[in-house]
């Protein structure tokens, strides 16, 4: 695959997905819509400036009676150069420039909670197991299983950031296993795949004890990891796992201080031990101040499993202690309080967590069927509810802030932006709508 410009065709073709239903049918950009040679030759190479012509961005709302009844557009030529917007200017059908055919721009959608160090994508079909004896059963599975993945797990990264670049994602934010049974070879053999997209794709990593710090010796391994390239100390059910609450926060809130990174703990526990975890966590960042802003609770099933005026009262917690919460909006009995969440400014993000891997086979690749998953389960059906929904598979960007004010693009910011076949974000999310085209820091992927 040509790293630098490539057909959504032999994107696809050349990454072997199968991609089905709204995806199949997107065939992006080919060469030929360049009008100038030259233009051809100079998108093929990194940092240099090209145009965007017919591209359709969202300018404001309509309204009836006070009520948001439709999002106004209007089509513009925009100049990429040295990976960002350098010019938004009035449209202009006779510019050399790449046709954009008045498909909407918006910004690059963000997978926040994804393990891309682990799956079987990429490889034979493989339906998961019957679980025998909970989290710790899973745990003994992965001990079987991870030395024969950890052979291919840098082929089988690269082509899963692919799918998730095809349903236009740019950015990632990967748990990375680091137990006894892998060392921290997971983490190597992550990094060369992502070294060898840095160009196309962005990620920060969590360092995650999978198989807990202390029901199996990795806390040494943990320390070790925080020197290296990560961003985040994970953890995952501190109680269930390791057997205490205070012992591995207290462990993972050390480690984090002490080599300045965030905090994502996996939390699956919804009965009273999750509740105390969440009010533990909530004390140490308080705590510890520098802390707010850099933590997450990943999953945190308690929320949704709790009585409502507790809801309200943790989100409140939650909001001011500037804790965020990564769902990956599950259905069925648990419902999340993702209104209440957002009510109380807590940070919501999500991601497609599993693909096909030993946990989980519906990952479709695409956040932004996650957002329309929580329209529907929360009835945000209007033009402007539809419209504020996308922030969760941009992590709060949107074209138009809530009062119909333009806000994104802007000149002299970052170039990383999806071209989709909609008419504005309401449709993106109610649609699922086609992505044609992905753009990363100025990189065109396809």
């Amino acid at each position: 695959m040509n790293r630098d410009y490539v057909s959504r065709k032999d994107f696809i073709r050349n990454s072997a997905l199968l991609l089905g239903g709204f995806m199949a049918s997107s065939q992006g950009f080919a060469a030929d819509d360049v009008t100038s040679k030259d233009m051809k030759k100079e998108i093929l190479r990194d940092g240099q400036p090209f145009w965007l012509k017919n591209v359709r961005l969202e300018t404001g709302f309509r309204y009836e009676e006070d009520e948001v009844v439709a999002t106004s557009t209007a089509l513009f030529c925009i100049e990429i150069s040295k990976g960002k917007i350098s010019t938004i200017a009035p449209n202009d059908e006779h510019k050399q420039a790449i046709d954009a055919q008045g498909l909407l721009m918006l910004p690059a959608f963000k997978d926040m909670h994804i393990h891309l160090d682990k799956t079987f994508y990429a490889g034979p079909w493989r339906a998961t197991r019957k679980r025998q004896g909970g989290v710790k059963g899973m745990i003994a599975l992965e001990q079987e299983i991870l030395p024969e993945l950890l052979k291919t797990s840098t082929y089988r990264a690269e082509k899963l950031i692919e799918l998730l670049q095809s349903c236009g994602t740019g950015f990632a934010r990967s748990h990375v296993n680091i137990e006894p049974t892998s060392g921290l070879n997971s983490l190597k053999n992550l990094e060369i795949a992502l070294e060898n997209k840095k160009s196309l794709f962005g990620t920060e990593l969590v360092a995650f004890p999978q198989h807990g710090l202390f029901y199996t010796d990795s806390a040494s391994l943990m320390k070790e990891a925080a020197t290296m390239n990560i961003d985040y100390i994970g953890g995952v059910d501190p109680y269930s796992i390791d057997g205490s609450i205070e012992k591995p926060i207290d462990f993972i809130v050390q480690l984090a201080l002490d080599n300045g990174k965030g905090i994502d703990i996996h939390l699956h526990e919804s009965g009273d031990s999750g509740l105390k975890t969440v009010e533990y966590l909530i004390d140490r960042v308080n705590e510890n101040p520098v802390l707010k802003g850099k933590t997450f609770l990943s999953h945190c099933f308690v929320l949704g499993a709790i009585e409502p005026k507790k809801q309200e009262e943790l989100a409140e917690r939650l909001g001011q202690a500037k804790i965020g919460v990564v769902s990956t909006i599950p259905f069925g009995r648990l419902i999340m309080p993702i209104p209440t969440l957002y009510k109380h400014g807590v940070d919501v993000a999500t991601g497609n967590d599993s693909i096909v891997d030993h946990w989980n086979t519906f990952g479709s690749g695409s956040v932004l069927e996650k957002a329309n998953l929580m329209a529907q389960l929360y009835g945000y059906n209007t033009e402007y509810m539809l419209s504020r929904s996308l922030k969760l598979a941009t992590h709060n960007v949107l074209p138009l802030d809530d009062s119909g004010v333009q806000q994104w693009p802007k000149e002299g910011k970052e170039a990383s932006f999806v071209l989709l076949d909609a008419s504005c974000s309401a449709e993106a999310v109610s649609r699922i709508s086609p992505v044609k085209s992905l753009v990363y820091k100025g990189n065109m992927v396809f």
